[in-house]
């Protein structure tokens, strides 16, 4: 059984890993921003406690993200286990996480930390590249487009998201270190955290997750 944390910085290649461990593994892929939209959507008591803060432009209360991804990892699809993204981003959300789990009998199998120098990931980010579209993505460097400024699949216009300018990138990767690279200790005392160098190719790093999940 799998129960494993994504540890990160923007721009860190999660989401890539991400889709392979899912693949592998057979577990549910969890990302708080899907929690929030599904909550919100379905309208549920949380989903609109949450939504009253994110209309007022607030961050949602770290009690209430725990909440919200406590009552998700309790669903049924999350029985043989989960892969969590985005959570948690404080130590307060990662001791609520433990005591959760605990009280069900349970813990983390792995917490996968992916470390990439703060230059290379703004080149990775602001080299990004998406359809207007139909939302397909590209890197000027990585994976350029056959035309240039022309989507491959839909030939619609290709656009660097808002987020994505360097100004805001900087800002993005300054907030994950104060908030959330204090994490990486937290775990690596519980001895559950699994290093990775998010530089190396992508193959080399999927074989050296898989290593670390199969040590465990």
């Amino acid at each position: 059984m799998l129960r494993a944390v994504l540890l990160g910085p923007p721009g860190a290649g999660k989401g890539t890993q991400a889709a392979k461990i899912v693949d592998k593994y057979h577990v549910p892929h969890i990302s708080t921003g899907d929690i929030f939209r599904a909550n919100i959507k379905n309208q549920t008591e949380l989903g609109k406690k949450a939504k009253t803060y994110m209309d007022q432009g607030q961050l949602v209360p770290d009690e209430l993200v725990c909440d919200l991804v406590t009552d998700r990892i309790s669903q049924d699809d999350c029985e043989n286990g989960f892969l969590l993204d985005g959570f948690p981003r404080t130590i307060f959300q990662a001791e609520k996480l433990d005591e959760f789990l605990k009280e069900n009998g349970a813990a983390l199998t792995v917490v996968l930390n992916f470390n990439v120098g703060k230059e290379a990931l703004i080149e990775r980010l602001t080299g990004r590249r998406v359809c207007k579209d139909c939302g397909a993505s590209y890197h000027i460097v990585n994976i350029p487009p056959k035309q240039e400024g022309i989507c491959d699949r839909c030939g619609g216009p290709l656009i660097q998201r808002a987020d994505d300018n360097r100004e805001t990138v900087e800002n993005r990767i300054n907030v994950y270190e104060e908030q959330t690279a204090p994490l990486i200790g937290y775990y690596r005392e519980q001895g559950t955290l699994a290093d990775f160098d998010g530089e190396q190719p992508q193959d080399e790093i999927f074989r050296a997750i898989v290593e670390a999940i199969e040590a465990k």
